[in-house]
């Protein structure tokens, strides 16, 4: 019998500043919703929102999840967050190493209860 293994997604998420990336971050680490969060240095946004073009300060963060985690991490993100309609972007591993991505199936797989 072959099995198909869960996609390996990589997210991409930016939080109001450095703090709310690394406090996201961290709690999806622990709740096994993503195996690892890189923080990036943070940038500038430029964008549209209620009708003006703002301009902002940011940071940002890629977590490395599953297909069958992201809705929960997808609901836990917005839960944490402080936008109303935070960047979150899930793009798909078309390639990568065997084993790491064996290492972010492992490391979200549902802990034995």
């Amino acid at each position: 019998m072959t099995t198909v293994e869960d996609p390996v997604l990589w997210v991409y998420v930016t939080a109001a500043d450095a703090e709310e990336a690394r406090r996201i971050g961290r709690a999806l680490v622990e709740e096994r919703l993503a195996a690892c969060v890189n923080l990036l240095p943070g940038h500038t946004a430029i964008y549209r929102w209620e009708g003006r073009i703002e301009e902002a300060a940011e940071a940002a963060f890629v977590a490395k999840t599953t297909a069958a985690r992201f809705e929960a991490l997808r609901a836990r993100i917005r839960a944490l967050h402080s936008y109303t309609l935070p960047c979150l972007l899930a793009l798909p591993a078309a390639r990568g190493d065997a084993e790491f991505l064996a290492w972010v199936r492992a490391e979200t797989a549902r802990a034995e209860g």
